[in-house]
């Protein structure tokens, strides 16, 4: 997994009177135990990827609980969990990845919108966005608004978010209206304490369960009771969502001692905001702020008379909104000039207006962007008792040290792209197909979501399409027939089962198409953190067993089917030459299958290190360059890219280039000399076994070759 909670899923059973002390997401777990939560499902993603292991280390306690935990196949299928809260009192939670998860999860969250709900119905979903992150830039609040769901987007503070988790629920009954709630990846991974409460077994569970159906026509999605919905959204549903948003106080005011100036921030922007306040001089370590912030933890719907009223009496105001478009600095205008709060002037990224314009137009919201924003809004907006002076000085001595190291390189560093781990499984398979690029003629490649994604990046440049997670064979279906040569498609298995199945292989089949899949079968989801799918290999007794994508392929008519060692690569290459010449008309599959490199480690490296400790016989095995041979060449490094394949200078002096090498992070997979085996390159690697605790045996072997090999060198 990406982390394991075990030990520290025992801190969900705190009750009164005890302290919560942890990180974002375990507590969040906690809030929905409090809230009374009766079933909880989800996809992984980042960065709410390990609320699913969290759910998972945890199914004892929520069983205790009667609670339902659903490891679902996709966001759409999580989402679809939630049509249980329509009829019934239940109340459900479900978590993904943004935006791309709610995209895949949009159909049912629609109807689940629109049919509205009994219990509630809370979104957990990771705000996905910026520079860490590994997909589109969207946002999610397009998407609250286009089907009015609610948004919450806590101040990343403990106790605020365990909050806002159980004040979800209530608005969402309060309004029969599912809710988001929106964490960013410093609020999912944010650590603190709050006071824990008992938790609440739901009043029916897996453990009371419900006695008769409940049918109610008015909720189904049909014409003519979808109109009635729409109609009820704006009429019941809204009004009463704003009711509670202001009675609650879910938002936040917090004073200051500068009342002609002031901030309104995202929730989840809080924090960075007040640090750039504390950097320039204007709030104390513990968060004081001199600049009155109206903190919105609500995002959608905005309360208009909650700006007008922050807004009363100030000369400017500065909008901290991340991402495009700048719906909340529109809407904030908007309620200024319907009130005729016309001297009120607002800054933030109002391409318009210059001088407004403080912050950029996209982009993640980071310390440094924002620290300029705020310092440029203080010295335009001049707020009296505040020294413009002293805040372009304190600007200035923060951002001199970058400024000193840009003048000192005299450019850029050169981009260090993402890239595969160090004995990827994955990577011998590009490594091969580049090969038989070379044979063959360069072909397309059709690329799908997953680590597999780094194949578009050097050293192979493979893939020229990414549409999104397990798509990428039907993305292929109008490229297949356009080409004079077969076309490849690369799914991983993650994406196999989440959409490929239906979307892809169904339909290349149903439709005849001769194009060739290479399914990475690696084991897990790794590109999330190794979670579990139906064809792990290691599954836990909570989930069934032997789902094999094999039977599942030759169930749907797959008739060529192929499966390779990964680490192989002549064999791969021999693979995907013969599905390129095969006579065969129709869906070629093949399966490239080794375990991922990192979860394999993981569970190897604790029982060598037993191993060891109890003076057993260990044999680990290492690869290396003889100096003596390698030419200098590196085709080996062009057609590897493994991180522990390197460079350095030769111990002779009559070589001018540096020579291959292998460094300390080499796990042995073996690739570096597959690929020089099957490329035909020069024979400088060699393959070392390093035998701990060895036996008797072991060193008469050793003492045996050593003599051997003194008798055949020179003097």
């Amino acid at each position: 997994m990406e982390r394991s909670f075990k030990e520290e899923v025992a801190k969900l059973e705190l009750g009164s009177g005890a302290t919560f002390r942890g990180e974002g997401i375990l507590a969040v777990t906690k809030a929905l135990l409090q809230s009374g939560v009766a079933y909880v499902g989800g996809y992984q993603g980042a960065p709410v990827s390990h609320m699913m292991d969290v759910l998972n280390d945890a199914h004892d306690i929520l069983d205790r609980l009667g609670v339902h935990v659903e490891t679902n196949a996709s966001e759409a299928g999580a989402a679809a969990m939630l049509g249980a809260s329509i009829n019934y009192p239940l109340r459900g939670a479900v978590t993904f990845k943004a935006t791309v998860g709610t995209n895949v999860a949009s159909d049912a969250l629609s109807n689940l919108a629109s049919a509205g709900v009994r219990g509630g119905a809370l979104i957990v979903v990771g705000e996905d966005y910026g520079e860490g992150s590994s997909i589109i830039q969207e946002r999610s609040h397009a998407f609250a608004m286009k089907s009015q769901i609610w948004l919450l987007d806590p101040r990343p503070s403990l106790p605020r978010i365990v909050e806002l988790v159980e004040k979800g629920f209530e608005l969402s009954e309060a309004s029969s209206t599912p809710v988001m709630l929106e964490l960013r990846i410093r609020a999912c991974h944010v650590t603190g304490e709050f006071a824990a409460k008992d938790n609440r077994a739901p009043q029916f569970s897996t453990r009371h369960v419900l006695e008769s159906p409940d049918f109610d026509y008015g909720r189904i999605c049909l014409p003519p009771a979808t109109y009635a919905q729409e109609k009820h959204k704006i009429d019941v549903r809204w009004p009463a969502a704003v009711r509670f948003i202001r009675e609650q106080r879910l938002n936040e005011t917090f004073a200051g001692d500068l009342p002609e100036i002031g901030i309104v921030c995202q929730g989840g922007l809080y924090n960075v905001t007040v640090r750039a306040l504390q950097q320039l001089g204007l709030a104390d370590a513990f968060g004081a702020a001199r600049v009155p912030i109206l903190c919105l933890n609500v995002t959608y719907p905005l309360i208009p008379e909650e700006v007008v009223a922050f807004c009363g009496g100030k000369r400017a105001v500065l909008m901290v909104e991340e991402g495009q478009p700048a719906y909340l600095e529109d809407a904030v205008l908007a309620a200024l000039r319907r009130a005729e709060l016309n001297a009120v002037r607002v800054y933030g990224k109002d391409p318009g207006d210059g001088e407004a314009c403080v912050l950029p137009l996209a982009g993640e919201y980071t310390g440094e962007v924002v620290l300029g924003g705020v310092a440029r809004f203080i010295e335009r907006a001049a707020p009296r008792g505040v020294p413009a002076a002293r805040v372009r000085e304190a600007f200035e001595a923060l951002t001199a040290p970058k400024r000193r190291a840009a003048e000192l390189l005299g450019a850029p560093l050169p981009a260090r792209p993402p890239g595969f781990c160090v004995g990827c499984p994955e990577r011998p398979v590009f490594a091969a197909m580049k090969l038989v690029g070379r044979e063959l003629g360069e072909y397309h490649v059709s690329a799908d979501i997953g680590c597999h994604t780094f194949s578009t990046l050097p050293p192979f440049n493979l893939g020229h399409t990414v549409l999104g997670y397990g798509l990428g064979l039907a993305s292929n279906s109008a490229v297949q027939p356009m080409f004079g040569r077969r076309t490849v498609t690369v799914m991983g298995d993650g994406g196999f089962w989440h959409n490929g199945l239906t979307s892809g292989v169904a339909n290349a089949v149903f439709n005849q198409d001769d194009g060739i899949l290479v399914v990475m079968k690696n084991g897990y989801t790794s590109a999330t953190g190794t979670q579990n799918i139906p064809s792990s290999p290691h599954q836990d007794v909570h989930k069934a067993r032997d789902m094999g994508i094999e039977r599942t392929l030759a169930g749907l008519g797959v008739g060529w089917l192929r499966k390779v060692s990964n680490y192989d690569v002549a064999a791969v290459a021999k693979t995907l030459k013969e599905a390129m010449t095969s006579s065969y008309a129709g869906l070629k599959v093949i399966i490239a299958e080794g375990e991922c490199q990192l979860e394999r480690q993981r569970r190897l490296r604790p029982q060598r290190a037993r191993a060891l400790a109890a003076g057993e016989r260990v044999v680990r095995t290492r690869f290396g360059v003889d100096e003596d041979v390698c030419s200098g060449d590196h085709s080996c490094i062009r057609l590897s890219g493994c991180p522990s394949l390197t460079v350095k200078d030769a111990a002779d002096p009559l070589k001018v280039d540096p020579v291959a090498s292998v460094n300390e992070g080499c796990v042995g997979c073996g690739l570096c000399g597959e690929v020089a085996h099957a490329a035909v390159l020069c024979p400088s690697f060699y393959r070392a076994e390093i035998v701990h605790n060895p036996r008797r045996l072991d060193r008469l072997l050793a003492a045996l070759r050593r003599t051997v090999i003194g008798w055949l060198q020179p003097a």
